[in-house]
């Protein structure tokens, strides 16, 4: 009698990805395959070839002054044809970076805006704006990521450290980083004229104070002509 053989079991032909881990060197490539083949995956993010992904998020560091940050940009946005604004958003900066900053502001490319949107609906290029709202995170932020958008060209990049209290601002000049500094207690965008901030207001969540002076500079003569120049250079419909 001859021996029983099993029959051989069907496997896929299809190459298992692997899931995405905090530290893994990968190109910009391989980091979108795995991401998007990780369940449940929110946020990761590609800096300088490593991946960095987030710890669970508190309410108080994190949740509530990202959504404060959120209201006032969306204020700006409603005012500003022409403008959009992203919510942990991945932005294809270059071929070893990815970041998902906590928000970004941008120019649309139709109206001269210097990032554009993807076929396949990511981010591509620099925006105008990188905002972070640190907690745990302010070391990556204000060092590695810090050049990361200053070498790709992102104009203004904001920084809530949450611990500290504290709004760094900065804009893009002669290739540095320099701070914006307030005037009579307000910063003010000069990428987006009319962006007012109102930094310790924010800080201590008072949101009645902080929206007033957004409103105040959407008000503003400088605004109002750049929502002309906007529309001036479009080029084609709002998609």
């Amino acid at each position: 009698m001859s021996a029983h053989v099993n029959p051989p079991v069907a496997t896929s032909s299809r190459p298992r990805v692997p899931p995405l881990e905090p530290g893994d060197h990968l190109t910009r490539d391989e980091f979108e395959r795995r991401f998007d083949a990780t369940p449940g995956l929110k946020k990761a993010e590609l800096i300088e070839g490593v991946v960095y992904m987030a710890a669970a998020v508190r309410a108080d560091i994190h949740g509530y002054p990202h959504a404060d940050m959120m209201a006032l940009l969306g204020a700006y946005r409603i005012a500003t044809p022409g403008v959009r604004v992203s919510d942990n958003a991945s932005i294809r900066l270059d071929l070893d970076n990815e970041p998902q900053p906590d928000a970004a502001m941008l120019i649309e490319s139709s109206c001269g805006g210097q990032s554009r949107l993807s076929a396949d609906g990511y981010i591509e290029g620099a925006p105008e704006l990188a905002v972070e709202v640190s907690g745990s995170s302010v070391s990556i932020d204000l060092n590695t990521k810090f050049r990361v958008y200053r070498r790709n060209g992102v104009r203004e990049y904001l920084v809530w450290r949450v611990y500290d209290e504290t709004i760094d601002w900065f804009i893009l000049e002669g290739g540095e980083y320099v701070p914006l500094e307030a005037e009579e207690n307000i910063v003010r965008s000069r990428v987006f004229p009319g962006f007012w901030l109102d930094a310790a207001s924010l800080i201590r969540g008072d949101m009645t104070a902080a929206n007033a002076v957004m409103q105040r500079g959407i008000l503003s003569t400088e605004h109002g002509e750049f929502v002309k120049a906007l529309q001036d250079r479009r080029t084609s419909p709002i998609p």
